[in-house]
């Protein structure tokens, strides 16, 4: 049996003039009870076993799944108090199985669980957090990851005054291993799960680990949301972003693309955004394009920065991208370089490989990693590299004149499209591939 734990006991307060009396867990999404919509999307994945934890009108949510026909055991748990997400799910420790997934019963969401399992699986962690990007960083509760994709910080909103933090938002949705909570049990009566359990189990040594996942998942939880929210539904949206579903994506340069073209970059305060760069990515965001960095980072094998050098130089650009309301859904970087004889160069990066471009390592890996079909995807670059990247794989090329603007010469290849800059870029993208359907309401 596969279980999942639904926290459906916050009143709403927030969501009242939507409710009619009703708790929030039973709020009308698109004509149809939130809850009944995320049983099903757990019913459809797989997940055969759910637990409800319900405090404010129970027993208005205890009459609404006895009239339901769902393939799924259900069992209602009120402990007559507030405890907390965390403190409600430890109450409830002996009810859960060895490992069982969390959801919060204010999120509409439609997502790959077998395969968010069988990630937390093979990592061996006590502990998977759903992540992603959203296009208002500034404003929201991130997790830290390294470069394994293990879970390293979290970073709780409020974030200090000029934080250059990694765009990767707790979307609460878990993967957990009871053996990993028994610990907690009776030591945490009151808690959540974002500020208090897991940064607590991190500090004491537990495993943590951070998937990142451009699907569907949404808190409702206030009436500008909710509105949002069934927008995406009746667009078609929601269903667009499926895993199954084929993605559209956008490989975008970094260096001269981006950014500044200012040598090899080897300090986030060196990181320069080009002028329209964040208008330009938020314009591929809401035109439903995956955007992936591809950036060749010989910097590294060359000894002139390190990973941690690396992750804030990144996190500064995220956090650029952020405040214009923009988000990269991957970033892939090459650390190698062919050439020695430079001085504090990592001997074990100074080879071959098939990931520095035109190689099509990184490309081939998002592909696989973002289900993206490339002959609907396109390149943009300002180097001779990146258009021979993308005449490689079948994928269409945008050369932009900032940066080295192709007259780098080292490799024989001939772009489809030439624009001053990555905002052209973007606009020619967005005119030639526009979503078919109904789009979503601009702002």
């Amino acid at each position: 049996m596969t279980q999942a734990v639904i926290l459906a006991g916050g009143k709403g307060t927030r969501l009242a003039s939507r409710l009619n009396g009703r708790p929030k867990p039973l709020v009308d999404v698109g004509g149809v009870p939130l809850l009944q919509r995320q049983l099903a999307a757990l019913a459809i994945q797989g997940v055969d076993d759910v637990v409800l934890l319900v405090n404010h009108a129970a027993d208005q949510i205890a009459e609404f799944i006895a009239r339901l026909d769902l393939p799924i055991q259900l069992t209602l748990v009120d402990d007559g108090e507030p405890r907390g997400t965390a403190g409600a799910t430890l109450a409830c420790i002996e009810q859960l199985q060895e490992r069982f997934l969390v959801v919060y019963g204010d999120t509409l969401f439609d997502l790959d669980v077998g395969h968010l399992l069988a990630e937390h699986a093979q990592s061996g962690a006590d502990a998977t957090l759903l992540l992603h990007p959203n296009d208002h960083p500034a404003d929201s509760d991130l997790v830290e990851v390294d470069a394994h994709g293990w879970i390293s910080g979290f970073h709780p909103y409020p974030h200090p005054a000029g934080a250059w933090l990694r765009n990767l938002v707790n979307a609460a949705f878990y993967v957990v291993e009871r053996r990993a909570l028994l610990p907690w049990a009776g030591r945490m009566a009151v808690g959540d799960f974002a500020k208090d359990l897991f940064p607590a189990m991190l500090a004491g040594g537990a495993r943590l680990r951070g998937h990142v996942s451009f699907e569907y998942i949404k808190d409702i939880g206030t009436p500008a949301r909710l509105d949002k929210a069934e927008r995406q539904l009746a667009s078609g949206l929601v269903a667009r972003a499926r895993r199954q579903t084929p993605q559209r994506a956008v490989f975008l340069d970094r260096d001269g693309t981006l950014n500044e073209l200012r040598g090899h970059i080897a300090r986030a305060e060196d990181l320069v955004l080009l002028s329209g760069a964040g208008h330009a990515v938020k314009r591929l965001n809401d035109a439903e394009y995956r955007v992936v960095l591809v950036t060749n980072q010989p910097v590294l094998a060359r000894g002139e920065a390190t990973q941690s050098d690396l992750a804030r130089i990144h996190a500064r650009l995220e956090s650029e991208l952020g405040a214009a309301g923009a988000y990269l859904d991957d970033i892939r970087y090459c650390p190698h370089h062919p050439h020695s004889g430079y001085p504090g160069e990592v001997p074990e990066l100074k080879r071959d490989c098939d990931c520095r471009k035109p190689a099509p390592g990184m490309v081939l890996a998002a592909a696989a990693a973002l289900n993206i079909d490339l002959a609907h995807s396109w390149m943009v670059g300002d180097s001779s590299a990146d258009i021979a990247l993308a005449a490689s794989l079948g994928v269409r090329s945008v050369l932009v004149e900032t940066g080295e603007g192709g007259r780098d010469g080292k490799h024989d290849a001939v772009p489809d499209h030439v624009v001053p800059s990555i905002r052209e870029a973007a606009a020619l993208i967005v005119a030639a591939s526009p979503i078919l359907s109904l789009a979503e309401p601009q702002p």
